[in-house]
């Protein structure tokens, strides 16, 4: 894929994977409130989408805005001891279409990423002692998103460190176990997760143009087929996964749960049967949806279009479906990311209707932002969504994917 005009901080070489990072460049029809699009004429249809863009972008101008002046004077935001909460902000300013902000003109984002590059451990990771994986993950992104070759060592170590932490329990071996190709927190909790699979999974996708042209003999690859094994095991999918506790409600089918036997969406008990069965949600869906792609699973794939169907079947921008205001932003932070990745401009539902999703989410999100710039979870707490610069990255984030698809 050629790079898109705001991709151009990825045009470095060994970078060059990365045009898709923050965005992919796909046409979307103008949603008109009267007429269709194919009704109005194409000066109308320019304006109106020229206007709506700088809607968006002045909405992402502000949250950076905010962004910068919430900055730690050591360079971090939010916590010394989390680097993820440094790192997404970076992410933000990194794919701002604009490029108002880099570390060549801006030295307190050069001290943002001085920070999570000074985090790096002997065995590669970069954390500070906690949640091993999900600061790597998202440190490695922000680090490679600053195009910056004297990075290149300390990505390249991350990465390994990252495709190290995939899971084999039971006998050597990838595969005999449900939890065998995940990857967990990389600390004290044994299992694997969707999460946190999907962090990783992220991580070393984007990362792997580097490690092709410059991690020579040294560079390991993750075992994606095994990868793909855990992901259909987290899938509430009779054809495909065979444990006791897939569903067969048409309902739950094609979603995801967490880690195989845990849904934070719940389970529902048949009342004649006896039998538990566990519950989709819709973030967690779309991380499902998201790490197939990044697996290079095609939309063709019948575990891709099953994700795909309830994600269509339970669409909402209200609530993350199944989890109500619990996780919401990153509910829209994933949507955005995996329906762009997708390729996808418009989604039909389950009544026929077909809904121009990034005007909406982009409105959604407009709309939720705060008078300061800043976004926050008003109604749950839950997964750090008190925290604004997690909360106000996530929106950025999805704002900057919604806008290069229009």
């Amino acid at each position: 894929m050629s790079c898109h005009p705001t991709c151009s901080i990825f045009s470095r070489p060994v970078t060059g994977v990365l045009t898709t990072l923050f965005g992919v460049a796909v046409l979307v029809l103008a949603a008109g409130t009267g007429l269709q699009a194919a009704d109005k004429p194409q000066a109308v249809l320019a304006a109106e989408d020229t206007s709506y863009k700088l809607e968006i972008q002045r909405a992402i101008d502000r949250g950076l805005d905010w962004l910068r002046a919430h900055q730690n004077e050591a360079g971090w935001w939010s916590s010394e001891e989390q680097p993820a909460l440094t790192a997404l902000p970076l992410m933000a300013l990194e794919g701002d279409p604009r490029r108002r902000f880099t570390p060549g003109n801006s030295p307190w984002m050069q001290k943002a990423l001085d920070y999570v590059a000074a985090g790096q451990q002997p065995d590669g990771s970069l954390h500070r002692g906690q949640l091993p994986n999900y600061s790597t993950s998202l440190s490695l992104l922000a680090l490679l998103g600053a195009g910056n070759a004297k990075y290149d060592d300390l990505i390249l170590k991350a990465r390994n460190y990252l495709v190290g932490l995939q899971r084999d329990f039971g006998d050597p071996g990838l595969g005999d176990q449900v939890m065998d190709g995940g990857v967990g927190y990389g600390s004290h909790y044994d299992h694997s997760d969707m999460a946190n699979t999907l962090q990783a999974l992220e991580a070393i996708y984007y990362s792997k143009q580097l490690a092709s042209d410059k991690g020579g003999s040294a560079a390991r690859e993750l075992d994606w087929k095994a990868a793909i094994q855990f992901l259909q095991n987290c899938q509430n999918l009779p054809s495909v996964n065979k444990q006791d506790w897939v569903s067969d409600d048409p309902k739950q089918q094609g979603g995801f749960i967490y880690y195989p036997g845990e849904s934070k969406a719940g389970s529902i008990t048949n009342q004649a049967t006896g039998r538990v069965a566990l519950r989709s949600y819709g973030s967690i869906s779309y991380a499902g949806l998201l790490s197939y792609i990044y697996a290079d699973l095609g939309t063709d794939d019948p575990r891709v279009q099953a994700v795909l169907n309830w994600l269509r079947d339970n669409y909402t921008l209200e609530e993350n479906p199944g989890m109500g205001p619990q996780g919401l932003f990153y509910y829209y932070h994933t949507m955005a990311k995996a329906l762009s990745k997708a390729g996808l401009d418009t989604l039909r539902l389950q009544d026929g209707k077909v809904v121009p999703w990034r005007r909406e989410l982009a409105q959604r999100l407009i709309n939720l932002q705060k008078p300061d710039g800043s976004w926050l979870n008003d109604e749950h707490g839950r997964w750090w969504e008190k925290d604004p610069v997690l909360v106000t990255s996530y929106s950025v984030l999805a704002l900057e994917h919604l806008i290069r698809g229009m």
